[in-house]
């Protein structure tokens, strides 16, 4: 079966369904990283992102260069931390995944979630990951198996395999 993709304005992109999928980007030192984090939400036409910590914003060059425009039709917030990101959207129903290597991480491979469900998974920063207070905010962490010996994958990288898991198992947009 072949799909063929078809390409939607900005104006309708607003007013579709969307991923019920949130990304909440913690202290995120690359501009170019967070842009196409933008542009990967906008391939799959996720709910939006927010912004925390020092984490750049738009409109700066970096993300700018790498989100191809994307900036201007996915939905995004601003925060002071991940915390009140997590807080906020709580309260409008989401789970929370922190996509971190810890102890209690499951495999992306063993998530299954309600497919009704809505989620917001929290990339950290390249270096450091997901700050602990953070980690302790979350109801899961989910981690992507790997097999070489570095066991860590770019930040974007990371969020672009994530991000496809979950529109496969909560529903692609139609």
């Amino acid at each position: 079966m072949t799909h063929i993709s078809r390409r939607i304005t900005p104006e309708t992109y607003r007013l579709a369904s969307k991923v019920p999928v949130r990304i909440v980007l913690e202290n995120i030192r690359s501009g170019l990283n967070v842009g196409a984090f933008f542009r990967t939400g906008d391939a799959l036409r996720i709910d939006g992102i927010d912004l925390c910590g020092y984490t750049a914003r738009p409109p700066h060059r970096e993300i700018l260069k790498s989100a191809l425009g994307a900036t201007e039709h996915v939905t995004w917030m601003a925060h002071d931390n991940a915390l009140k990101a997590i807080e906020s959207l709580r309260t409008q129903g989401y789970l929370i995944a922190a996509v971190e290597q810890t102890e209690a991480s499951i495999s992306l491979l063993d998530w299954n979630p309600d497919p009704s469900s809505k989620w917001a998974f929290i990339f950290g920063n390249e270096v450091r990951g997901i700050e602990e207070q953070t980690l302790g905010a979350c109801d899961t962490a989910i981690q992507i198996p790997q097999f070489g010996v570095k066991q860590s994958l770019n930040v974007s990288v990371c969020g672009g395999i994530v991000l496809w898991e979950s529109a496969r198992r909560l529903g692609f947009p139609e």
